[in-house]
């Protein structure tokens, strides 16, 4: 049995990209979410929300809680089952990964064996936290999409799943989960200049100089705060949107699997089918000849 998800209700203005990977206690989608309100509906699930890309200054309000943060390439935003929420907005466009997990994110019995009280895994709503762990999960949940329907899929999925329960009862219930410090943080603006000088440039080498020199700091201290502001490092986002934008040239067909390694900035085409596979789980030519099935 599917879990009972809000997806489509909650964000009207959004636009579901590719296929969905669905299992009994897992359903992730990968959405563009528009600008403005979007329709507070649904808690039959727990939602944690992934930005993938874009930026939005973010307006919300649950259980009488009102948080305003920037949902930015690298941060999450979690909303618990059961949570009144009553305000969502947003001021840009971001693509995002939603992930949907049931209202009891392991079974009693599966607490009882080590010992863990069910009344105290209770989640936060918890906005705009940058977690690496977060991260790499994520990026394994986003392999899944497109995916088979094989028994080891299925092993994969299920193993992810307990492991992004663990780490979210380790993490954010409501006794452990702080909001982040504002303390020091990349400046949006100048976010904003490094992501678009990227994309600008992808197909070109780019020098952790150049991006810190359009941050205008240091490039040990642009270093620390991109990885604070999205949760990975600046060679590994660079790599990571490399791969998106070779994914869709392999959607499109026009270009030999060399001409895209070379356009997307990999330097060769064994670079390329050896990155692709790590992040993906499969070669370019398989990437390519599922997205025509």
């Amino acid at each position: 049995m599917s879990l009972l998800t809000h997806g489509d209700r909650k964000y009207q203005s959004s636009t579901l990209i590719g296929n969905v990977a669905e299992w009994d206690a897992l359903r992730v989608e990968q959405r563009r979410i528009g600008p403005g309100a979007q329709n507070c509906v649904g808690r039959e699930c727990t939602e944690l929300a992934y930005i993938l890309s874009g930026q939005a200054r973010v307006r919300r309000k649950g259980d009488g809680q009102t948080q305003e943060g920037i949902a930015r390439p690298g941060t999450s935003w979690l909303v618990p089952v059961g949570t009144h929420e009553t305000l969502l907005e947003l001021d840009g466009s971001v693509e995002c990964l939603l992930v949907f997990l049931p209202a009891k994110l392991l079974e009693d019995s599966a607490l009882a064996d080590y010992g863990i009280d069910p009344a105290g895994t209770q989640l936060a709503y918890a906005g705009g936290f940058v977690d690496p762990a977060l991260v790499r999960i994520g990026t394994a949940l986003h392999g899944l999409l497109g995916g088979g329907d094989a028994p080891i899929d299925r092993i994969y999925a299920d193993g992810l799943r307990t492991t992004l329960a663990a780490h979210l009862m380790r993490n954010y219930t409501v006794g452990r989960w702080r909001a982040p410090s504002r303390a020091s943080s990349l400046d949006p603006k100048k976010l904003q200049r490094v992501l678009d000088f990227i994309e600008v440039r992808l197909g070109e080498d780019i020098a952790l100089d150049d991006l810190a020199g359009e941050a205008c700091l240091s490039a040990f201290h642009f270093s620390r705060l991109f990885h604070e502001a999205t949760g990975m490092p600046p060679h590994r986002y660079v790599i990571e949107r490399r791969i998106k934008a070779a994914q869709k040239m392999l959607v499109s067909g026009r270009s030999t699997i060399a001409g895209i390694a070379l356009d997307a900035g990999f330097g060769s085409q064994a670079n390329f089918c050896r990155t692709f596979r790590k992040l993906t789980g499969m070669t370019p030519s398989q990437f390519r000849e599922q997205s025509f099935a």
